[in-house]
């Protein structure tokens, strides 16, 4: 270890690049961040990241079958649309973990 450092063209700052993600805050029931958690300690991911990908594969789905009535988040979300995406959010969370169980086929 040296005896000093130059810190002089440092920058102050996240260290974690944020290119293609943005830093929110967001409530989630707690039921949804435990289950994440347990998904990410059986898969050895972090659960932000289980959450992200959870949503991107239901969104993404939504979007292959639903071309006939898409969800219209800029005029506000109705109780079906909410009760929709809590069903693919679940469905996406199951196909999740069928396909990172270690003993999963293809």
């Amino acid at each position: 270890m040296k005896d000093e450092y130059d810190f002089s063209q440092g920058k102050r700052g996240a260290v974690a690049s944020t290119k293609g993600k943005t830093r929110i805050t967001i409530m989630l029931d707690d039921a949804v961040i435990d289950a994440a958690r347990t998904v990410a300690e059986n898969e050895g991911f972090g659960y932000q990241t289980v959450i992200n990908n959870t949503l991107r594969h239901a969104l993404l789905d939504a979007e292959k079958h639903d071309q006939d009535d898409p969800l219209q988040f800029s005029k506000g979300i109705t109780a079906a649309d909410l009760k929709s995406l809590e069903k693919r959010l679940s469905a996406a969370a199951v196909e999740i973990r069928r396909v990172l169980e270690p003993d999963a086929k293809p």
